[in-house]
C-alpha cells in the first residue's frame, strides 16, 4: 500500500505529509504506551519478594499507573489543544521513558511505584494521536487510521502479555522495563522526525484550579473502587473517598461551567452525542475489562479443580495474543462499515460482537481452544467499538476541541475497566470453591463476570441506540484548511 501525501495546508507546511508513515507510527507509540497495562502482570505475584515488601503496598505500582492516567488523559488532551498536539504527544512519550527508567533502577517499593506513575502519565498518548491524525491527514484515509489507533489501546494490551512473560521467565525483572525504555525511545524519535505539528490551536490560559478539582474528584471515586474490596467497603477510607467524590465533582462542574477557559468544556461534553457516546464507552470498557480479569485465571488454575486449564504465564500470554492481532483487523473493517453507514452502526455492531462472545462462554470454556475463540470474538467486538468511538466524538467536536474531547473519552473508557475490576472481584471474592483448604473462584463465579459482562455489551447497545444518526462524511475529517477554516475555529471558540 502506498503513502498517500496529505495536503500541505492541513499541517501549515510547505513539504507534504506521508500518510502511512504517520499512521504507522502513531500506532506504534498507541502500542508501546499500551503495553504499560500488561507490563507488570507477569512478576505481580513477586513484587513483595522482589521489592521486599507487603503486598498490599507492592499493589500500589498497578493502582499508581490507574490514578495517574485518570488525572492525565483529559489534562494533556487540554494541553494538546492549547500548546500543539505533537508536542504534547512528545512530552507524554518523554515521560513513559523516564518512569521505565526509574523501574528499571529500583529495587525497593517507593522508587517503583513512583516509575509507574510517570509511566501512566504517558496514558494520552492514544488520544493526541488520533486528535495529530484529524489534523494533518487526508479526509479519505482519517477513518481507518483512527480506528486504528483506538484499537491500538488493546492491541498493545494483548502482545504485551505474552512478551513480558517471556521476558520475566528468562531475564532479570529490570529487562521488562528497559524493554520498555528503549522501545519509548524508538517511538520518541520516530514521533520527533515524521510526525508534523497541526496549527489548530485554541491557545488561552491553562484552568489550574479545573486541573486540580478534576483530579481530587476522579482520585477518589477511583482509589474508593480500585481499594474498596481491600480496605472494606464499608470502612471509613472507602466510604469518606465516596463522599470527596460525591461532594467535590459536583463543585467542579459548578465551577467550569462558570470559567471562561475550562479544563473541559462541559456544554460541548453534554452534547447529545458526545454524552451518549461516553455513556456508551463505559460499558465497552468494562465489557473489555470483565474479560481480561476471568480469561487468565481460568487458563493458570489447576486441572485438579475441573474447571482450570493450568497453564504458565507465558502459555496464558500466548492463547490470548491473537485477540490483539483479530481487533487491529477488525479496526480496518470497522472503519469501512463506519464509512458505508456510519459510526453509530459501527458501535451498535460491535456491542452485539462483545455480547455475543461473552455468550459464548457460557457454553464453551473447558479446552484452550474455547478460550481463544471467546477473547478473539471478544476483540473482534472492541476492534468495532473503538474505532467508532473517535469518529463520534470528533463528528460532534469542533478541531480546537478535539484532544481534549477525545481524551474525555479515553478516560471513560478507563472508569468502565475500574467498575469492572471491582465487581468482578467482589463476585469471584463471594463465590468460591475449596481446593487443599485454599479457596479459589468457583466455576460460577467466573460465569457470573462473563454474563455480566454480556449484560454490558448489551448497555453499551442500548445506549448507543440514542446516538444521533449522522453520516460521518468524507469532508469531515481534517478540519484545517488554510485561512477559511482559521475563521471556522474561531468561531468555534467563541
Amino acid at each position: 500500500m502506498s503513502d498517500v501525501p496529505a495536503r500541505p495546508s492541513a499541517v501549515g507546511r510547505s513539504a507534504p505529509v506521508r500518510s502511512n508513515t504517520v499512521v504507522a507510527v502513531l500506532a506504534f507509540a498507541g502500542i508501546v504506551v499500551s503495553l504499560m497495562q500488561t507490563l507488570v502482570i507477569p512478576i505481580v505475584p513477586e513484587l513483595p519478594r522482589l521489592l521486599n515488601a507487603s503486598a498490599s503496598n507492592t499493589a500500589w505500582a498497578v493502582t499508581a499507573t490507574l490514578l495517574a492516567a485518570a488525572v492525565a488523559t483529559p489534562v494533556i488532551g487540554r494541553l494538546g489543544d492549547m500548546y500543539g498536539k505533537r508536542r504534547m504527544l512528545l512530552v507524554s512519550i518523554v515521560l513513559l521513558i523516564a518512569g521505565s527508567v526509574v523501574c528499571a533502577l529500583s529495587d525497593s517499593v517507593l522508587p517503583m511505584i513512583a516509575g509507574r506513575a510517570l509511566q501512566g502519565l504517558a496514558a494520552g498518548v492514544i488520544p493526541l494521536g488520533i486528535s495529530v491524525m484529524r489534523d494533518v491527514l487526508p479526509a479519505e484515509r482519517l477513518a481507518g487510521a483512527t480506528a486504528l489507533m483506538s484499537a491500538s489501546l488493546g492491541v498493545g494490551g494483548a502482545l504485551g502479555l505474552p512478551s513480558s512473560a517471556f521476558i520475566a521467565d528468562n531475564f532479570s525483572w529490570h529487562v521488562l522495563f528497559w524493554t520498555s525504555a528503549a522501545l519509548g525511545a524508538v517511538a520518541l524519535a520516530l514521533v520527533l522526525v515524521l510526525v508534523p505539528e497541526s496549527e489548530v490551536r485554541t491557545g488561552g490560559r491553562f484552568d489550574l484550579i479545573g486541573a486540580f478539582g478534576m483530579a481530587v474528584g476522579l482520585i477518589s471515586l477511583l482509589l474508593a473502587v480500585s481499594k474498596g474490596s481491600d480496605w472494606g467497603w464499608t470502612s471509613t477510607s472507602t466510604l469518606g473517598l465516596f463522599a470527596a467524590t460525591i461532594v467535590v465533582l459536583p463543585v467542579w462542574g459548578y465551577y467550569e461551567l462558570r470559567t471562561g477557559q475550562p479544563l473541559v468544556d462541559l456544554r460541548t461534553t453534554a452534547r447529545r452525542q458526545v454524552l451518549v457516546t461516553n455513556l456508551a464507552s463505559v460499558a465497552i470498557g468494562f465489557s473489555m475489562f470483565a474479560m481480561s480479569l476471568v480469561l487468565p485465571q481460568v487458563l493458570q488454575l489447576p486441572e485438579a479443580t475441573g474447571y482450570g486449564l493450568g497453564k504458565s504465564m507465558l502459555a496464558v500470554g500466548l492463547v490470548l495474543a491473537p485477540q490483539g492481532l483479530v481487533m487491529m483487523t477488525m479496526s480496518a473493517v470497522s472503519a469501512r462499515v463506519t464509512k458505508a453507514k456510519g459510526p453509530k452502526i459501527t458501535l451498535m455492531c460491535g456491542a452485539v460482537i462483545v455480547a455475543a462472545g461473552y455468550s459464548l462462554s457460557l457454553v464453551l470454556m473447558s479446552e484452550v481452544w474455547h478460550i481463544t475463540l471467546i477473547a478473539c470474538t471478544i476483540g473482534a467486538g472492541i476492534g468495532f467499538a473503538y474505532g467508532a468511538m473517535p469518529a463520534l466524538i470528533m463528528d460532534a467536536v469542533p478541531p480546537s476541541e478535539t484532544a481534549a474531547a477525545n481524551s474525555l473519552n479515553t478516560l471513560m473508557r478507563s472508569i468502565g475497566t475500574s467498575f469492572a475490576g471491582a465487581i468482578a472481584g467482589v463476585v469471584l471474592a463471594q463465590m468460591t470453591t475449596d481446593f487443599g483448604g485454599h479457596p479459589l473462584p468457583a466455576e460460577n463465579g467466573f460465569k457470573v463476570v462473563m454474563a455480566i459482562g454480556a449484560g454490558s455489551a448489551v448497555l453499551a447497545f442500548v445506549i448507543a441506540c440514542f446516538i444521533p444518526r449522522r453520516h460521518l462524511a468524507p469532508q469531515e475529517g481534517p478540519a484545517t484548511d488554510g485561512p477559511a477554516d482559521t475563521a471556522k475555529v474561531a468561531e468555534a471558540k467563541v
